[in-house]
């Protein structure tokens, strides 16, 4: 009797057809809700098709002996020959060194004054003053790198307004733009100024986000304003921090081609040839198509090799970016 009961018990019916179902229509419903966002997502997707995954394409040519007539793909094979001409060169290592001497300057001079001034800027109550300050400093980052670059050689050259002023008391003059701890100084300090803001800007946004009852509760407990920051603000903007370091380390090799061009000069080469101007020297000068093309591989493939491995540092943080 058992038996036959549990044979006339109909069969339990599967959980996951009908979930399946569900899943679609909530999926469909979601995707119709949002097609005005996917709409205006569109251009974003066009430009980075355009401009960073069709040019890709182009990469074969640091595999062949390029030449206008015979076109990407009539040009002949010539396998790894442009890689061992480039690491033949004894110029190519130093430019390396450089590249990654500036960069590394770059991001450890130009990392913190951003966090800083957005939370000077977040302290400040009145907010008339606030957003003067803020649109202020941001500002320069509008200004293209010739614009900057005049004023900083108008500033700095020989007969420049600072050199006017030290001869005026009774100095002699300075060659601040021919001279490396000066350049890189200069360099330095100019990429400061031209950036900071816009980089303020995300860690503002960044500390609009943390609850002000938990600096309400710290100023009971009497915290001060820097244990506050401390233990308040910055590991409420720490996720914002570990992604822009991630984000920042894969332009290592990218020191700015613009700046380096517009600033740099020929006593003080030794140290401000980076990988972007002499690609231009190699590949618009010379017409060196192929040997460009290896160089730009060999700085993707390590400023790859940096994200992978900031990102892997920042798991143990408890942030990563993929």
């Amino acid at each position: 009797m058992e038996h036959a009961e549990l044979i006339q018990q109909p069969a339990a019916k599967p959980v996951g057809r009908k979930a399946k179902p569900a899943r679609k229509r909530i999926t469909k419903r979601i995707l119709r809700a949002n097609i005005p966002l996917y709409l205006l997502f569109i251009p974003t997707i066009a430009y980075y098709i355009t401009f960073k995954y069709i040019p890709m394409g182009g990469l074969v040519i640091a595999f062949k002996d390029y030449n206008f007539f015979d076109g990407i793909l009539g040009s002949p094979w010539v396998g790894l020959d442009n890689f061992r001409l480039m690491f033949e060169n004894p110029l190519i290592f130093g430019i390396i060194r450089n590249t990654f001497m500036l960069s590394f300057l770059v991001i450890a001079t130009g990392f913190i004054p951003p966090i800083l001034l957005a939370i000077l800027l977040n302290e400040a109550k009145n907010m008339a003053f606030r957003r003067g300050v803020q649109t202020f400093v941001y500002l320069p980052h509008f200004l293209n790198w010739v614009i900057v670059g005049g004023f900083v050689v108008t500033i700095f050259a020989n007969g420049g307004v600072i050199n006017k002023v030290i001869e005026a008391l009774g100095g002699q003059e300075v060659k601040f733009l021919y001279e490396v701890k000066s350049w890189i100084a200069i360099f330095l300090s100019s990429g400061i100024w031209k950036d900071a803001g816009y980089g303020a800007i995300i860690y503002l946004a960044a500390l609009s986000s943390i609850d002000p009852a938990l600096y309400e509760a710290a100023a009971l407990d009497g915290a001060s304003k820097w244990r506050q920051m401390w233990h308040i603000t910055l590991p409420g903007i720490r996720p914002t921090i570990i992604i822009i370091l991630i984000l920042s380390m894969g332009k290592v090799m990218d020191v700015g081609f613009d700046q380096v061009y517009n600033l740099q000069n020929s006593i003080v080469s030794d140290y401000s040839q980076v990988i972007s101007t002499y690609s231009y020297e190699v590949g618009i000068r010379k017409s060196q198509f192929s040997i460009t093309a290896a160089l730009g591989l060999f700085d993707s493939l390590l400023a790859l090799t940096f994200v992978l491995t900031a990102n892997k540092l920042a798991k143990k943080f408890g942030q990563n970016l993929f």
